[in-house]
């Protein structure tokens, strides 16, 4: 049985609670962030940061689709998601992925596990059916979401909550990476929605300094990013 492990180490007075978000095992989070960066699905710029969406500055790109043109890699993060899904959700009657970058990976865990796969869309289709979701709806069947990637978890929770409104038992969720963020842990607590993460944030930054994608002078600053991602680089 795989040691589940906690993710971050809070101060005494920290209210946060990441009993919601869990990592598969720690060397397999070595792992999957030591090829994340092999293949560049991961690329880490502290020195000349992206612009996301939100207009944060960061340090970090995570593309998790890069590992869909890698069959060992693609074949080792499918094996270790249908690892995380049948150790923490075992009653799983089918598995859900989240438009856009979680449904090829939900349908590969689908075929191994031979379940039945839907998706969900972030909005609903603009003409014929106009669905939400793609596929067989089952009202009360438990589902397992998954995604490629969760920075504050909204896009990922709101899937989530579709699932809900539409009848589904949702047993908690898988994903490839994490940012850490405080915001999500709290965000899947009161959502009251399990993450497994093959890999996050903690894991990547030591493979990257001893791989030398960053030297170790830059590791104060990307430890910073994490905690205040908003205003980091500013």
């Amino acid at each position: 049985m795989h040691k589940k492990i906690r993710q971050y180490n809070l101060k005494a007075n920290d209210s946060i609670n990441f009993d919601y978000m869990e990592i598969l095992d720690q060397s397999i989070a070595a792992e999957v962030a030591d090829k994340l960066l092999e293949i560049q699905a991961i690329r880490l710029q502290p020195d000349k940061p992206f612009t996301w969406a939100s207009g944060w500055k960061s340090p970090i790109y995570c593309d998790n689709r890069l590992s869909l043109s890698f069959p060992e890699v693609r074949n080792m993060i499918k094996n270790k998601l249908v690892e995380s899904v049948t150790h923490f959700f075992q009653n799983v009657e089918a598995i859900a992925g989240v438009a856009t970058a979680g449904i090829p990976q939900g349908a590969l865990i689908a075929n191994d596990l031979g379940l039945p796969f839907i998706y969900v869309r972030s909005k609903p289709k603009g003409h014929g059916m106009e669905n939400m979701i793609e596929g067989k709806v089952t009202p009360g069947q438990k589902v397992v979401v998954v995604e490629d990637l969760v920075s504050t978890g909204g896009s990922s929770l709101k899937a989530a909550e579709d699932l809900k409104n539409a009848g589904f038992e949702v047993l908690g969720m898988v994903a490839i990476f994490s940012y850490g963020f405080e915001v999500a842990a709290q965000n899947f607590k009161n959502a009251g929605i399990k993450l497994v993460c093959l890999s996050h944030y903690d894991a990547l930054l030591p493979i990257a300094v001893k791989r030398n994608y960053i030297s170790s002078e830059m590791l104060d600053s990307l430890s910073e990013w994490r905690k205040d991602p908003g205003s980091w680089g500013q």
